[in-house]
């Protein structure tokens, strides 16, 4: 069974998150500072880790710094505040995956939760392996490291695009949808238009391909999604 192990100072958070995850099939770890979650996740080892960043004893910063400091690459999924942008930043640049604002959905929340494990899971129960590099054509991609090349010039490219393009990667060859991509790169079940995926994919073609308006490598499947073809 899948671990979850939820750090939350605020006893009614920590209780709703707690029974939602164990609803969705999660075995679910809990504590109320960051000395105890830490304590936890060495000895339990968890799948995931949802992390609010303010905490008495150890803060998230902290444990997030503690965390990748010592090698641990478990998946981390910080709480903030809608008003903490500056702290969001600080939390993914010291190695937290993604995040989410309070008050959240449940429903957003969940599948936050679900892309994250997929995406620490490779090749596990059908998931794909995404690749850590690509080339095809003139383009070269380091999706590590963030950096495209066309014909030796550097690419600047969104991470959407970088995400996008590497889930197509993944799959190549098979048709993804577009709710696949939603999935994949927003993490939300749902989004208000699927024209945004046509939108960033228009944006990858104009970058990437020779002749955006007839392209060689992230095909249109018509009333489905796209296919990537390297």
């Amino acid at each position: 069974m899948t671990t979850v192990l939820a750090i939350e100072d605020d006893p009614a958070i920590l209780r709703g998150l707690a029974d939602n995850l164990r609803f969705e099939g999660y075995d679910v770890i809990t504590a109320t500072d960051g000395e105890t979650g830490y304590r936890l996740q060495q000895e339990r080892k968890p799948d995931l880790i949802l992390l609010d960043l303010m905490l008495p004893r150890m803060s998230g910063f902290e444990f997030c710094r503690k965390l990748r400091g010592e090698g641990i690459q478990t998946p981390v999924l910080m709480l903030t505040a809608r008003s903490e942008e500056p702290d969001r930043v600080l939390g993914l640049d010291l190695g937290a995956d993604d995040y989410v604002t309070k008050p959240f959905s449940v429903r957003e929340l969940m599948a936050r939760v679900r892309a994250l494990l997929r995406r620490s899971q490779p090749g596990a129960d059908g998931n794909p392996v995404l690749p850590d590099d690509l080339r095809f054509g003139s383009t070269e991609i380091d999706f590590r490291s963030y950096e495209a090349r066309r014909s030796g010039e550097p690419v600047d490219m969104t991470r959407k695009e970088f995400a996008i393009l590497r889930f197509l990667a993944s799959r190549a060859g098979e048709v993804v949808t577009r709710d696949d991509l939603l999935n994949e790169v927003w993490g939300y079940e749902s989004y208000p238009s699927s024209r945004t995926v046509d939108n960033h994919v228009a944006g990858l073609r104009a970058k990437l391909e020779r002749d955006a308006s007839q392209p060689e490598h992230i095909k249109t499947v018509h009333g489905v999604g796209y296919k990537f073809v390297p």
